[in-house]
């Protein structure tokens, strides 16, 4: 406001510039990476539904090889996850991805072709889900690694929510739509619809044009050093040594429920193939909001404060899935299950994107190894457990075991150094 003489003269306040509503959407190699991406988890949805009711529904498996089967597609991190890493960070992060697409194709199409000839067994399933799980090793750190270099520092958390969002919408589609092919074309013929979301992956990934440079030969030592510095960070660093246990823990529970929840579905609740696919269309739905809300969540509150929240809603509403169809409605169970995906995706977001701004780009490949190879070996562990537990204890018996575990995990988040704080860090500690 300025004055002249006795004339008040109204100044008005420069506007804002318009909000840009697409944001990275403007980037086309952002836009190939995201297709490529959300259509692979598309398959990927539909494959982890199509393939325990493969074991189920064709094969008649009990509760311990369902176990096996989840447990075989995490174990290979447990071998080569720290390995991946150092190989990831000395090559082109989108060649992996291409290389990993292509084998991907081939494994998911011996499924069909087996069954088709008579010849499918659950020790074939059993290798399937090895040999991809080996393969999605070097996928998943590649892809971690590649976010970085197609948008800026700051774009990182949008970027992530973009990208989550479009994983749970698949999410969300793909359980219902692997029940409806199970139920009127049968569960082998969802599996090849996996193995055909692969070559878009690999179409898309291919027509990316921006290119990395991966470090000179002068400047790459031996593997076992490159890999000891990835370990080293991560066990050095008080937020990433307490995030990847609490992490590693969920997981163990996760998992354990995982490996049980479509015989739960089928045998204790009574539900046909597309009952089942319906549900986790529906729980899938917590997650598409939840990486939908992750970065304005994030905003509000800080990225500390939102991490805890959101990971913290899992544990209470996670104990309702075991009365579900007796003492709670079906309904109400898969509910609040929604919910308690919705808070571990938002979690995954707003804790990924900490990682990708936290850690030095040169490392980023090895830290992601590091941390993966923890929480994937968490999941095979648990993955087994809980086959184990639900072959001699019972399938609801276990389901309860697990939640206890996450009530531990959320435990450890709230004794931890992340708890005081408003926002995480976006320099490593020096202490």
């Amino acid at each position: 406001m300025t004055e002249t003489g006795s004339v008040t003269v109204r100044v008005p306040s420069p506007r804002k510039p318009p909000r840009d509503w697409w944001g990275l959407w403007r980037r086309p190699d952002f836009r190939r990476l995201w297709t490529g991406e959300v259509t692979s988890a598309l398959g990927t949805a539909v494959g982890s539904v199509a393939l325990p009711l493969v074991a189920v529904v064709v094969l008649d498996a009990p509760p311990i090889m369902l176990g096996v089967i989840t447990a075989s597609a995490w174990l290979p991190w447990l071998f080569i996850g720290l390995l991946a890493g150092a190989w990831v960070d000395r090559l082109s992060r989108r060649r992996v991805m291409q290389t990993c697409d292509a084998l991907l194709i081939g494994i998911h199409l011996s499924v069909p072709l087996a069954a088709w000839a008579g010849l499918l067994t659950i020790w074939q399933l059993v290798a399937v889900a090895l040999l991809s799980g080996g393969v999605r090793v070097f996928f998943h750190t590649a892809y971690g690694a590649i976010v970085p270099t197609l948008v800026a520092g700051s774009e990182l958390l949008e970027a992530n929510v973009k990208l989550r969002s479009g994983e749970s919408a698949a999410d969300v589609a793909g359980p219902g739509l692997a029940g409806i092919i199970a139920q009127f074309l049968g569960a082998v013929s969802a599996v090849l619809v996996h193995a055909v979301s692969y070559v878009v992956s690999l179409v898309c990934l291919s027509r990316i044009e921006t290119r990395e440079s991966p470090p000179e030969r002068s400047a790459r030592r031996g593997i076992r050093r490159e890999i000891a510095e990835g370990v080293h960070f991560v066990s050095g660093d008080r937020y990433l040594r307490v995030l990847v246990c609490f992490s590693a823990l969920g997981n163990v529970a996760l998992s354990g429920i995982q490996s049980v929840q479509v015989l739960f579905l089928v045998r204790i609740v009574g539900l046909e193939p597309g009952g089942v696919g319906m549900v986790f269309a529906v729980v899938s739905v917590g997650g598409l909001l939840g990486a939908t809300l992750a970065g304005r969540i994030a905003r509000r509150f800080g990225t500390a404060r939102a991490l805890l929240a959101c990971e913290l809603v899992a544990a209470p509403c996670i104990v309702l899935l075991p009365l579900a169809g007796h003492r709670v409605p079906l309904a109400a169970a898969t509910l609040a299950w929604a919910v308690a995906v919705g808070g571990i995706v938002a979690g995954n977001v707003v804790s990924g994107s900490f990682v990708q701004s936290y850690c030095p780009r040169p490392l980023l490949g090895r830290v992601r190894a590091t941390t993966s190879t923890l929480n994937y070996g968490a999941f095979a562990a648990g993955a087994l457990l809980g086959g184990f537990l639900g072959q001699s204890l019972g399938l609801t018996g276990t389901i309860w075991i697990m939640c206890a575990v996450l009530a531990g995990a959320a435990t450890l988040l709230l004794l931890s150094p992340v708890r005081p704080l408003r926002d995480l860090p976006t320099v490593p500690d020096p202490t």
